[in-house]
């Protein structure tokens, strides 16, 4: 039983297992990765990087006492794919994101639903465009036409 449970854990969210000796060898340490993750962040619109500069730091600060080395293994791994996925450079200020594999949703636990609830609300209020009236200043002709 504990076994079992042991390897549920140490499950990758990709098609194949993780294999502990694989996945060590291609991370990164949790402090450049997390340069890393920042610095790629610089190239995302202005609004993605402030929100996503945010949720690594706050997540990284989360994680920071974590001594199971299977959920540090895990958590690295996740984020080390993530950053592979960000686009390099400029090419980066036309990405949106991509949809999330139905397989993953399925292996998250309650909490992480949670979390990604609380995240996609984010999301929507960074993008969701302001009034005029909401931003302070006065409604110009160009404003009403774009209604």
């Amino acid at each position: 039983m504990l076994r079992m449970t042991g390897v549920r854990l140490a499950e990758s969210v990709s098609k194949h297992p993780l294999n502990l000796r694989e996945a060590s060898a291609t991370l990164l340490p949790p402090l450049p990765l997390y340069r890393r993750i920042l610095r790629a962040h610089r190239n995302l619109p202005c609004e993605m990087r402030s929100l996503g500069d945010d949720y690594v730091k706050a997540e990284f600060r989360r994680h920071k006492e974590v001594t199971n080395k299977v959920h540090i293994i895990g958590f690295l791994s996740q984020w080390k794919m993530y950053l592979d996925q960000l686009p390099p450079g400029p090419e980066a200020q036309s990405f949106r994101g991509k949809p999330l594999d139905p397989t993953v949703l399925e292996k998250m636990s309650a909490e992480q639903l949670g979390q990604l609830y609380g995240v996609m609300h984010v999301a929507k209020d960074v993008w969701r465009p302001v009034s005029p009236e909401q931003d302070g200043r006065e409604p110009t002709p160009s404003d009403s036409s774009k209604s």
